[in-house]
């Protein structure tokens, strides 16, 4: 499917999100997991190049990629996960990537064509928030030079509960279809909090009105996400490999029906 001849891909899902802040990252690396537990080939293509969080996720924070006259390797995570992230290309993590579009976009492109990824069932692209260069830059690669069809073969969107849902779910979706991208469905995190006593559902945000909106659009709202602190606390040590959230089972399913 992508141009380098050492990758062979099966299908191509972007996870996006309308704004900042919502966990698209985690949401990204939650699906990777359980698609690797349930026995696939996955990778993940870290395209938020000013916030790469990925490779710390995983606990790559000291790994770097390595490369040869084929291309790019992307690094393995402890449960096979192969993972291309512009913090896995620089000698400092902390360094700011301070790039104009034109070059974030070029990156983007390299990423697909350069990056030799072996043989994927699976290759999650962790979109950065919004509708500007890298989602654009992605949803136009093309699967071949002269071909219609672009490589991503089905969005996941990622919301919250809060009351701008509607604008940020409709902006998504919509250029989802301008793009004339399969939209796979929506995931609603930070939908509440379990009591640890009681085990009551508290509504942090307030009642959600994200099923409702997504219902009338015609489309999927395939998971609501808790608030779960380990959770976090996985991704900030680095063993997110371990954490299996199952909450996310329905939309693995979607994934894999596309």
């Amino acid at each position: 499917m992508l141009e380098n001849s050492k990758s062979k891909i099966g299908k191509v899902i972007a996870v996006m999100s309308g704004k900042g802040g919502v966990g698209k990252s985690s949401v990204t690396s939650s699906i990777a997991v359980l698609l690797a537990k349930r026995g696939y080939q996955v990778g993940i293509l870290d395209a938020d190049l000013t916030g790469p969080s990925i490779p710390q996720m995983f606990g790559m924070g000291d790994e770097m990629a390595t490369g040869d006259e084929n291309g790019i390797y992307p690094v393995e995570s402890k449960l096979g996960i192969k993972v291309m992230s512009v913090n896995l290309l620089l000698p400092n993590k902390e360094e700011p990537v301070i790039w104009r579009g034109p070059i974030i976009a070029s990156v983007i492109k390299q990423f697909f064509n350069d990056v030799c990824w072996g043989e994927l069932d699976y290759l999650l692209i962790d979109m950065p928030p919004g509708t500007g260069d890298v989602p654009l830059t992605v949803y136009q690669t093309k699967e071949a030079e002269g071909s219609a069809k672009s490589v991503v073969d089905g969005v996941v969107t990622v919301t919250s509960p809060q009351d701008l849902v509607s604008m940020i779910v409709k902006k998504a979706y919509n250029m989802a279809v301008k793009m004339e991208i399969p939209i796979v469905g929506f995931v609603e995190n930070f939908s509440y909090m379990e009591c640890p006593d009681c085990g009551r559902k508290i509504e942090v945000f307030g009642k959600s009105k994200v099923k409702e909106e997504v219902e009338s659009l015609g489309l999927r709202l395939l998971s609501q996400l808790p608030i779960v602190p380990d959770f976090a606390q996985t991704a900030d040590e680095g063993t997110f490999d371990e954490f299996e959230n199952e909450h996310l089972k329905d939309t693995v399913d979607a994934v894999i029906d596309l």
